[in-house]
C-alpha cells in the first residue's frame, strides 16, 4: 500500500501522463521541430516553473512587511514546453477553467436565474462547504505540488496540493447538480450520471496535464468530495428550510463566515488560500441573504419546476435566458469592480496604506473583510438586485 501511494503522490506519474497526452519539455522530444507552445505561433512557448519549497526549485522570499511574511516566490524563470496534440490541450485548458472564479460566476448564477432555485442553493451549499475543507485541509497538510522537472507547469500556483479544490468542486457540482435535478428534469437518470462523471473526470485530468497535481491529489479531492455529498444529502431539506425561514439566518450567514475566514489556519508564508476561502465564503453569504429575503418578500419567483422543452418554444426560451444571463453577469461585473475599488479604498485609507501596496493588501486585517464585502456583494446580486431587474424588465 506505501509504494501504491508514493507511485500515486510520484511527480514521475503525472509526467508520462503529460508525454502521453502530447506535453513535452522543450528539451525533450525534439523541440526544434517546429511544434508552438499556447499562442506559441511556431515557436515553442514559456511556462512559468512554480516548484514548491524543498523540490529542489530555486526560491525567494520577500521582505516581512507589517508583520506578515510573503509566500515564497519562484524565481523569475521560463520553461520552455512542445505541445504535439493541440486537441488535449485545448481540452484540458477549457477544462481546468471549469474549477476558476470565471466557471463559478457564471454557472452558479446561470442556474438560479434560468434552471432552477432549488438546486442552485444546494449547488451553493454545497460548493461552500466542499471549498472551505479543500482550502483549509491544503494549509494543514502543506503537500508540495508536483516537481518541475519533469512535470510541465502550465500554471503558477503558490498554495500547496492535498487535495485537488478544483477536483473537489467539479466532483460536486456535477453530482449534486445531478442528484438534485433527479425528480425535477425529465431526463434519464443514467444520462445525467455519466454527464456529471465525465465533466468531473475531465477536471480531474486536467490538473494533471497542466501539472498542478499528483494522482494522488486530484483522487483525495475526489473521495473528500463524494464523503461529504453523501454526508451531506440526508440534511439538504433541512437546511434548505432554515436557509430559507430562519430569523436568525442572515445573522449567522455573516458571523460563521467572518469567524472561520478570521480563524483561518495561519501558516509561516503567507499563502492565497485564505483570500481564495473568502470569496468563496462571502459570495456563499450574500447568496443566502438573498435567498433569505427573496423568501420572505416572495418575489420575484422565478419557475421552480422543471424546464419544459418543446420544439415550438424552445428558440423563444433560449433568447429569454440568454438575455437574463447577459443582463445578470453585466451587473455583477461591475458591482464586482466597484465594490472591491471602494473597499480597497476605504481599508487601506483606515490602515494607512497605498491600495498599490500588494503585502499590505495580503494583510488580515485588510484582505478578509475586502474580499468578504466584495464577494458578499457579488452573491447578494445575483440572487436579489439582478432578480429583480429581470423583473423589472419582464424577463421572468
Amino acid at each position: 500500500m506505501a509504494r501504491v501511494l508514493r507511485s500515486l503522490r510520484s511527480s514521475q506519474a503525472v509526467a508520462r501522463f503529460q508525454r502521453c497526452c502530447g506535453l513535452f519539455p522543450a528539451a525533450e522530444e525534439g523541440a526544434g521541430d517546429g511544434l508552438a507552445g499556447p499562442e506559441g505561433g511556431g515557436a515553442s512557448s514559456p511556462a512559468r516553473d512554480t516548484r514548491p519549497e524543498g523540490d529542489g526549485g530555486a526560491r525567494q522570499r520577500l521582505p516581512a512587511a507589517n508583520g506578515v511574511r510573503s509566500q515564497p516566490q519562484p524565481q523569475d524563470c521560463t520553461q520552455k514546453y512542445v505541445v504535439k496534440n493541440y486537441f488535449y490541450y485545448y481540452l484540458f485548458k477549457f477544462s481546468s477553467a471549469l474549477g476558476e472564479e470565471i466557471f463559478y460566476i457564471t454557472f452558479l448564477p446561470f442556474s438560479y436565474w434560468n434552471i432552477n432555485q432549488d438546486v442552485s442553493r444546494r449547488l451553493i451549499m454545497m460548493w461552500c462547504i466542499v471549498m472551505y475543507i479543500g482550502q483549509v485541509t491544503k494549509d494543514i497538510l502543506k503537500w508540495p505540488r508536483p516537481c518541475s522537472p519533469p512535470v510541465v507547469k502550465l500554471e503558477m500556483r503558490a498554495e500547496y496540493g492535498m487535495p485537488s479544490t478544483h477536483a473537489m468542486a467539479a466532483t460536486s457540482i456535477s453530482f449534486t447538480f445531478c442528484i438534485a435535478t433527479i425528480n425535477q428534469n425529465k431526463y434519464p437518470y443514467v444520462l445525467g450520471l455519466i454527464v456529471a462523471f465525465v465533466l468531473s473526470t475531465l477536471v480531474c485530468l486536467s490538473r494533471l496535464y497542466t501539472g498542478m497535481h499528483t494522482v494522488l491529489d486530484v483522487i483525495g479531492g475526489t473521495l473528500i468530495s463524494a464523503v461529504l455529498i453523501a454526508l451531506m444529502y440526508p440534511a439538504w431539506d433541512i437546511l434548505d428550510h432554515l436557509m430559507l425561514t430562519s430569523p436568525f439566518c442572515p445573522i449567522l450567514s455573516i458571523l460563521v463566515p467572518l469567524f472561520l475566514c478570521y480563524n483561518y489556519p495561519k501558516l509561516e508564508d503567507y499563502s492565497p488560500t485564505r483570500a481564495d476561502t473568502t470569496t468563496v465564503l462571502g459570495a456563499g453569504a450574500g447568496a443566502i441573504i438573498g435567498f433569505w429575503l427573496n423568501n420572505l418578500n416572495a418575489s420575484p419567483n422565478y419557475p421552480s419546476e422543471s424546464l419544459q422543452l418543446s420544439l415550438p418554444s424552445i428558440s423563444g426560451m433560449l433568447t429569454v435566458m440568454l438575455a437574463k444571463f447577459l443582463v445578470g453577469i453585466f451587473i455583477l461585473l461591475v458591482i464586482r469592480y466597484f465594490i472591491k475599488g471602494l473597499a480597497l479604498w476605504v481599508l487601506c485609507s483606515r490602515f494607512q496604506v497605498s491600495v498599490n501596496d500588494l503585502e499590505a493588501r495580503q494583510r488580515l486585517e485588510i484582505e478578509v473583510p475586502y474580499k468578504f464585502i466584495t464577494y458578499s456583494s457579488v452573491g447578494f446580486s445575483a440572487t436579489m438586485i439582478v432578480p429583480l431587474l429581470h423583473k423589472l424588465l419582464g424577463l421572468i
